[in-house]
């Protein structure tokens, strides 16, 4: 185990925690991500992902049992600490997690699975708010098809709140997602407003998907022709969109509401 002190903005250690944050490239060549947070480095420990180095700032960290879960560890400047920390609220921490890969494969579902397909979501934000409400619900699987963001982006996993870790999470293509549901014969209830039911006059209790698109293009049309039925939330304002994550929030709860019956 490695424990060096880090004063200098120049170090080349600190410059690569700063690539890692900002380049999904790096964060993909590498096999590395970043993670700032006692609670979301908490997470990763439950997970079983090996935390590579800590970087944290005496002065704000205290909890010194957490520095024992890396392999190499950096005391930091409150100078170079707010140069590496990526929030606002800061709790003097900040690690260099490797990756996981899981495909499709890896998932174990249980008989009657619940899954959450996001295709094409794009926003971090948006993405790292399902995966909350997922986490809440206890979600078998969140499935991300044709991502346009990688699943470690800073802003997903801040946004989730470690929900990233806690919830099996795999980013595929839409044709290899539903030849997977298919084969497995889950249900796929695709949330659109033509053509479509009330969410809560649908059967959620056997194995189910619910698959959300974009809310400015919604789901493509190999996604609708794939579901089982579809499915809407009532409106009753003048605008026809509601935010994606809250959506999953009130479909997945429909979803255990019945469940629960």
């Amino acid at each position: 185990m490695e424990h060096q002190f880090i004063s200098s903005l120049q170090n080349q250690k600190v410059k690569q925690l700063v690539l890692l944050q900002q380049k999904s490239a790096e964060r993909k060549r590498s096999g590395m991500f970043v993670v700032e947070g006692v609670r979301e480095l908490g997470h990763c420990l439950s997970a079983g992902l090996e935390i590579d180095s800590i970087y944290y700032c005496s002065t704000l960290f205290f909890d010194t049992s957490l520095l024992q879960s890396a392999n190499n560890i950096y005391e930091v400047t409150p100078q170079v600490y707010e140069k590496i920390a990526y929030r606002g609220s800061t709790e003097g921490l900040v690690a260099v997690v490797r990756s996981k890969t899981l495909g499709l494969k890896d998932l174990k579902l249980p008989e009657k699975p619940l899954i959450v397909i996001l295709e094409s979501v794009e926003k971090p934000g948006n993405l790292g708010a399902v995966l909350r409400s997922a986490d809440a619900a206890g979600v078998d699987a969140v499935i991300i098809c044709d991502p346009l963001t990688d699943l470690y982006n800073p802003n997903l996993i801040r946004a989730s709140i470690g929900a990233l870790f806690t919830v099996p999470t795999v980013a595929v293509d839409s044709v290899e997602c539903i030849d997977f549901l298919k084969a497995r014969g889950i249900r796929i209830l695709t949330a659109q407003l033509q053509d479509s039911e009330l969410y809560y006059d649908t059967d959620m209790t056997g194995g189910t998907a619910i698959v959300m698109g974009t809310e400015a293009t919604g789901l493509t049309d190999q996604w609708r022709q794939a579901a089982d039925a579809h499915i809407r939330i009532p409106m009753r304002g003048r605008l026809d969109s509601l935010n994606v994550s809250v959506s999953a929030a009130i479909l997945l709860f429909e979803a255990v509401r019945q469940r629960l019956s």
